[in-house]
């Protein structure tokens, strides 16, 4: 997809004004490594640092998961945004006046004009109900409500917290004035039609008022809280050109700083859990919205945090709904873990009754690990007084531990176990071994994760012997390599560029080597000077910015040698020849094999006659 529209004076300033370490550094923790700097991956999830950041060359590249780029793809990745609405964020971040045609052209479409509209109207709603609830009549009995459940009009205030009359048409009125499309209101979610067609009413009446912002901090969705009796409890704001529930976490915008200090994120069910547990000083808490956590959302909590704590109800549904969210989080490379409350009570009642200091200190403090959690839920569901109970209990109990990859953690659950039933521990270790042996068979072969030795965690002693393994970079062929080095110098002077481009074009035998020296003609032609960040930028393809970024990161850097130009050129080209070679070969084979021993003889001259061209290539090297 190309971006033409957007000048390439504002993308060279945009790269100009944000230095790579600094926009990496809001985000990632470097350490200086000579040259390079080096940290944690934020893409995935890893023990030793393999992200690295070339300064003078304005780029970043991971070797676990090849994610490489300069400063601009990095913001695209670590933020979500495509290629122009990184620039634009960073664009104006530096103070870089937005007038190019693309993002007016933009604005002037009837999508993009619709979004701007819909997330305005929200936004003036979200203030109208706020109003209404801290200056009116209208708004005292939720406002008390509110105090009396322990929210401080600070917290109101920070949460924008509001209330929806039960009048039919408050908000339709206020829109109407102000010119809004009630048609369009009524796509965003913020209105309904009337069953007669007559006209539209509110969504929302007599709730309390909660805004749902995307990870920008704009308004995108509202949910309501029934005030007084009525079903449904809670009301959200239905699936819109802005809203995904699926993709959207409740809070995540305010709590994007904590978490990433912090490097964990606490989970919980409610929208009230969230802003009791901000007064409690829990401000990396967010909330999913009326659906259970997606493989979506954990990947968005993947790339912010290490660590998840899930804060559910202590009641029995809050208990499965922790169930299922637990293989979510870990399938995403989330070490899990649980934050117990007493049966039946939630964090918004926990810290009511016992105070927020006591909420920190006894629960988010000192969660258990999921592991332990599944024992003590399964532990729920037997008569451990009786023996059948206690049996059937330790078998699926067992079958808990048998999952983990680590010995040191199976052994320290069993022998849990074995104390705690006064049971053997040999015939406990057993069983979990034989139980992780028809895991294993039950294993498809895909499951085989090739970047595994990239997480630090769970690791034993056979993962650290596959990791020495499967960490060693592949040895490429000499072809391979000739090619990837003329690429580093290409990539840096126009001149090795323009004589390359008259020796070898785009003969290159690798793909995405032949597509990177097309681009790199292409791109000294229009007059560019060396810069790699910038051709980088201009590529606007995840696979070759990757390639680009990997070649870039090499370590030997080689000063140009034009002795060693020719020898490159010259392993490339005898590729095609070595193919050729290796086709006639075959071709006979196949002519012996069918007793036409004349075709194999000419075929056999033909190949000699290619092993002259390359042996005389060999010869006018030295």
């Amino acid at each position: 997809m190309a971006y033409e529209k957007i000048p390439d004076s504002v993308i060279e300033a945009v790269l100009r004004h944000h230095d790579i370490v600094e926009t990496v550094g809001k985000y990632v923790h470097l350490s200086k490594h000579g040259k390079y700097m080096k940290g944690l991956c934020p893409f995935h999830s890893e023990k030793s640092p393999s992200f690295t950041v070339t300064p003078e060359k304005g780029i970043f590249y991971c070797y676990g998961c090849g994610k490489g780029g300069n400063a601009i793809k990095f913001i695209e990745e670590i933020e979500e945004y495509s290629f122009p609405e990184a620039v634009r964020a960073m664009a104006e971040e530096a103070g870089i006046p937005i007038t190019w045609s693309g993002v007016q052209a933009r604005n002037n479409s009837a999508d993009g004009g619709d979004r701007d509209t819909l997330i305005k109207a929200h936004e003036l709603a979200v203030k109208l109900y706020h109003y209404l609830l801290m200056n009116t009549t209208h708004g005292q009995a939720a406002l008390q409500y509110l105090r009396k459940r322990g929210v401080t009009d600070k917290q109101i205030d920070h949460f924008m917290i509001g209330y929806a009359p039960p009048e039919w048409d408050t908000l339709s009125r206020f829109l109407e004035k102000r010119e809004f499309d009630s048609a369009l209101m009524e796509k965003g979610g913020l209105l309904i039609a009337k069953q007669d067609k007559s006209g539209y009413i509110d969504r929302f009446r007599d709730r309390i008022m909660f805004p749902i912002w995307n990870r920008d901090g704009k308004v995108i969705a509202l949910a309501g809280r029934m005030l007084g009796e009525g079903q449904p409890k809670y009301l959200n704001s239905p699936e819109t050109m802005l809203f995904n529930k699926s993709r959207n976490l409740y809070n995540f915008h305010h709590a994007r700083t904590a978490m990433r200090k912090s490097r964990r994120i606490v989970l919980f069910e409610g929208y009230m859990d969230v802003i009791k547990a901000w007064s409690a000083g829990v401000h990396n808490g967010v909330a999913s919205m009326g659906t259970a956590l997606t493989d979506e959302h954990a990947a968005i909590l993947q790339r912010n945090v290490d660590e998840a704590v899930i804060c559910y109800d202590g009641d029995n549904a809050g208990q499965a709904a922790a169930l299922k969210t637990i293989p979510i989080l870990e399938r995403a490379g989330l070490r899990v873990q649980v934050a117990m409350l007493p049966k039946g009570m939630d964090p918004d009642e926990y810290i009511e009754k016992n105070g927020a200091e006591a909420f920190m200190r006894e629960t988010i403090e000192h969660p258990v690990s999921s592991t332990k959690f599944k024992l003590l839920t399964a532990k729920k569901n037997h008569i451990l007084l009786e023996e059948e109970g206690q049996k059937n209990y330790l078998l699926e109990a067992v079958g808990i531990v048998a999952v983990l990859d680590s010995p040191t953690e199976r052994e320290f659950y069993l022998k849990e176990l074995s104390r705690e039933f006064d049971m053997s521990l040999d015939s406990l270790k057993q069983d979990c071994f034989e139980r992780r042996q028809q895991l294993q068979k039950m294993k498809p072969q895909r499951d085989n994760n090739d970047n595994s030795w990239n997480n630090g965690r769970n690791e034993n002693r056979e993962n650290r012997e596959n990791r020495r393994t499967s960490s060693a970079p592949p040895i490429l062929p000499a072809y391979q390599v000739a090619e990837r080095k003329l690429l580093a110098w290409m990539l840096q002077d126009a001149d090795i560029a323009s004589t390359v481009h008259q020796k070898l074009g785009e003969a290159f035998n690798v793909e995405d080597h032949a597509a990177l020296a097309a681009y790199l003609y292409a791109y000294y032609a229009q007059g560019h000077d060396p810069d790699v960040s910038r051709f980088i930028a201009s590529l606007q393809d995840d696979r070759l910015e990757r390639t680009a970024a990997s070649i870039l990161m090499t370590d030997d850097d080689i000063p140009f040698d034009e002795h060693l130009l020719a020898d490159y050129v010259n392993e490339i080209l005898k590729v095609p020849k070595f193919r050729e070679i290796e086709l006639k070969k075959e071709a006979m084979v196949r002519a012996e094999r069918s007793g036409d021993m004349l075709k194999a003889a000419q075929i056999a001259i033909e190949m000699n006659a290619l092993e002259r061209q390359l042996k005389g290539r060999q010869d006018d090297r030295f």
